[in-house]
């Protein structure tokens, strides 16, 4: 022994197979972010895991190996809602997450929400809401505050907190190079006076039915992380406000992701008895919707997840987002987190 450690590679023959002699693959990452964070001397991680000994990190990572062989390259389009982003804590824990698939060479997507949000700053502005069958009327001055919000400060904070784990995110909306074309959205509700079905103007309220992925197929790929506020332009040129659910399942669809993950604060889909139902078939969830099992705002979740597969997704997953690295759990351990809807 000449007292020199043996590199890497030659203690893991195998891993010589990703190198880049496959043109298809990125490049072995250079940069900085791959490396620990050295100060004066000391290594510092950017995690605490005083509790765990260093074999059983070992033995973590070592059971993670398949999973991430499973969505080596793959694109998975996370939708990360406003209600799910929580405390700055759970934010920044999230945006870890993100910035560690795109680490193990998968391609996150990222699609948030923000009601919440846009509700706060309405209330500051003194702008009152009006709804109608539960949906809230967009209007000119309020399409304004919700173009501010989602594709300002909500957007350009999960952005930075992504840039600030080591990521490169790239903060955009569905106006962005065309990305998302909609059309308004109609919906109607009966009258409780004359019991007559009208028809209701939402306003500023849409529906995507085209994707260019011009844009995005610039930056997936490339160590890049989109990250998507949900607005998109109307054949006429005006803003739409999309429902982030329907935004994320029509991108995943266009993609043809391996995944759609929607976070949202609900488990996933509960039976009757309020017990997470872990896996579910398309034929399922739509027995599950006509006996009133899944009800409520669930049904245009659900409703999203079924259209993504019928566009070419291979799996959809409604999960906790307020659950602590939910994406991780299921997407690199064996039981997963949520409901699992396939075809």
């Amino acid at each position: 022994m000449d007292g020199t450690a043996p590199d890497f590679a030659s203690l893991h023959p195998g891993y010589a197979r990703r190198t880049p002699q496959f043109p298809t693959l990125r490049p072995a990452r250079q940069s900085v972010r791959t490396r620990p964070d050295i100060r004066n001397g000391e290594i510092r991680f950017m995690t605490s895991a005083q509790d765990i000994s260093p074999l059983d990190q070992a033995r973590i990572l070592s059971e993670a190996l398949p999973h991430m062989q499973q969505y080596d390259e793959e694109t998975i389009v996370i939708k990360y809602g406003g209600h799910a982003m929580g405390a700055e804590e759970t934010a920044k824990a999230f945006a870890r997450d993100i910035v560690l698939l795109e680490q193990t060479a998968i391609n996150p997507v990222v699609v948030h929400g923000g009601g919440p949000q846009i509700a706060t700053m309405l209330k500051r502005l003194g702008i009152q809401s009006e709804f109608a069958a539960g949906l809230r009327i967009t209007d000119a001055a309020t399409i304004e505050i919700v173009e501010m919000v989602l594709a300002g400060s909500v957007n350009k904070q999960l952005v930075g907190y992504i840039n600030e784990a080591g990521g490169k995110a790239v903060g955009l909306s569905g106006k962005d190079g065309n990305m998302v074309k909609a059309t308004k959205t109609s919906r109607t509700m009966i009258d409780p006076d004359s019991n007559i079905e009208k028809a209701i103007d939402l306003g500023f309220v849409g529906d995507p039915d085209k994707v260019d992925l011009t844009l995005l197929n610039q930056l997936i790929g490339h160590e890049l992380i989109p990250v998507l506020a949900p607005l998109a332009t109307s054949h006429d040129g005006h803003t739409l406000n999309i429902n982030a659910d329907t935004f994320a399942g029509a991108v995943a669809g266009a993609l043809k992701a391996k995944r759609l993950l929607l976070l949202t604060d609900v488990p996933g889909v509960l039976d009757k008895s309020k017990k997470l139902i872990p896996e579910l078939s398309v034929k399922d969830a739509r027995k599950l919707i006509a006996d009133g099992t899944i009800s409520g705002g669930m049904i245009p979740k659900v409703e999203t997840c079924i259209y993504a597969l019928e566009q070419g997704v291979q799996g959809v997953v409604i999960i906790d987002g307020k659950m602590r690295h939910a994406v991780l759990l299921e997407l690199f351990t064996n039981q997963g987190t949520g409901t699992l809807i396939h075809k």
